[in-house]
């Protein structure tokens, strides 16, 4: 017997273990990890230290400002696209989208 693909995985679970599971994920970081919302010099230094790692022949956005552009445009767009959707009540499927959970 095959189990349909909405009977399998984490939809066959109960609510109640999702919610469990789920909680688990924003108890994984420890708090002082946790911060770059609230501590925007913190964000900072992790973005530097991130960017430093690179060569600099492999930071194209600082390298290519054509690239950077439009991936800024991109980026702009999809958010316009997810926002509207939202407006309408439509998911990012573009079928209603319902207060329920589906799982």
């Amino acid at each position: 017997m095959t189990d349909s693909p909405q009977n399998r995985g984490f939809h066959a679970m109960d609510p109640e273990k999702h919610r469990a599971i789920a909680s688990m994920g924003g108890k994984a970081v420890p708090n002082g990890k946790r911060n770059f919302s609230q501590n925007r010099e913190a964000a900072v230094q992790a973005g530097r230290k991130g960017g430093a790692s690179l060569p600099p022949e492999k930071r194209s956005y600082s390298q290519d400002r054509e690239l950077a552009a439009a991936s800024g445009r991109k980026g702009g767009k999809a958010s316009a696209i997810a926002k509207k959707a939202a407006r309408e009540g439509l998911g990012r499927d573009g079928l209603p989208s319902s207060t329920e959970a589906k799982c």
